[in-house]
């Protein structure tokens, strides 16, 4: 078929994907216009249609549906030659696609990506933000290279790097901040803020108060750290964040940060990828450059003592909000 390009494969499998002109092409870094061109001329090499235009999404026809298999099966057999090739050159060089949850990304990725720009400055880093289970996805159809998640994973074909381990801590109003601070049990019985679905954070904050998915309670729900840490700050509940978020999402809000006591909850942080990845010896790398950043306190908390019982965050966060006023 004279004419057919990887490009026009590529660009199809997210229109796929996405069932969506839009977030096809924001994906792929192109215009809507451009994706729609590249289409038709997907289909007048193909010489049938392979898209039902819709008005707010779009559907596959049949030969739609098994061109976009094989098209994925194709994407994954180059990208699999080209990590090869890399791995061959015996450097981190080249395109590098990194998946992060949510609850790490704003608070790890700048860090991160300044450093390996410093230590591999031929990389090409293709930052992706997700929850768990589609970063997972991602990494088994190689659409992506490596994730920062929360352990374990447990997925065959994966393999998983533990990093360190990082807190969770209490945000409760500021004018709770000199009240004792209560154990798991007590947090049950208080007005809980929390990620929506699908964040394993959520489920990691349940767990410690041993509240079950299904149990009907006074919960509320936010979709991001920083909403719920300003929901707290208005009065409407309490959260438990993780500790590297701390000096991002506090200091705007009328908030007291405070330890848990023990045994407190915390999360492994990890890195996994494909076991059969050629790029392993390099992702061990950066897996070091994270214990690096985090042993020096540049993110997760690293460097800072546990403390029991309220914790000097309670007073920094107290007096950087009535010092604003």
């Amino acid at each position: 078929m004279n004419g057919l390009s990887m490009k026009h494969l590529r660009y199809f499998a997210a229109l796929a994907r996405h069932r969506h002109f839009g977030h096809a092409a924001e994906s792929c870094s192109i215009s809507q216009p451009a994706l729609s061109v590249q289409m038709k001329e997907l289909e007048a090499l193909v010489g049938a249609p392979l898209i039902e235009r819709k008005t707010r999404a779009i559907r596959l026809t049949r030969l739609g549906e098994a061109l976009a298999e094989r098209a994925e099966d194709i994407l994954r057999q180059v990208d699999a030659i080209e990590d090869l090739a890399r791995a061959a050159q015996d450097m981190m060089s080249g395109r590098l696609r990194i998946g992060v949850i949510p609850t790490i990304a704003p608070y790890l990725l700048p860090v991160l990506i300044q450093d390996l720009a410093v230590r591999f400055p031929g990389l090409d880093i293709r930052p992706r933000e997700a929850v768990t289970q589609t970063l997972v996805e991602e990494l088994l159809d190689v659409r992506l290279d490596v994730a920062v998640v929360a352990l374990p994973v447990s997925e065959a074909g994966l393999h998983e790097e533990a990093l360190f381990d990082e807190d969770f801590v209490l945000v409760r109003p500021l004018t709770d901040a000199d009240k004792p601070v209560p154990p798991a049990e007590q947090l049950r019985e208080m007005r809980l803020l929390l990620l929506e679905e699908g964040h394993c954070f959520r489920d990691q904050a349940l767990s410690y108060c041993n509240i079950g998915q299904s149990t009907p309670r006074d919960l509320m729900e936010g979709s991001t750290l920083a909403t719920l840490v300003q929901m707290v700050g208005v009065g409407i509940g309490v959260t438990l964040i993780p500790e590297m978020a701390v000096a991002t999402e506090t200091p705007s809000a009328r908030v007291a940060v405070a330890r848990l006591p023990a045994p407190r909850p915390k999360r492994r942080i990890g890195m996994v990828w494909r076991q059969k990845s050629p790029l392993a010896p390099y992702l061990a790398q950066m897996a070091q450059a994270l214990r690096d950043l985090h042993a020096a306190g540049r993110i997760g908390g690293g460097g800072q003592p546990a403390g029991t019982g309220r914790s000097d965050m309670v007073s920094t966060v107290a007096s950087a909000t009535a010092s604003s006023e």
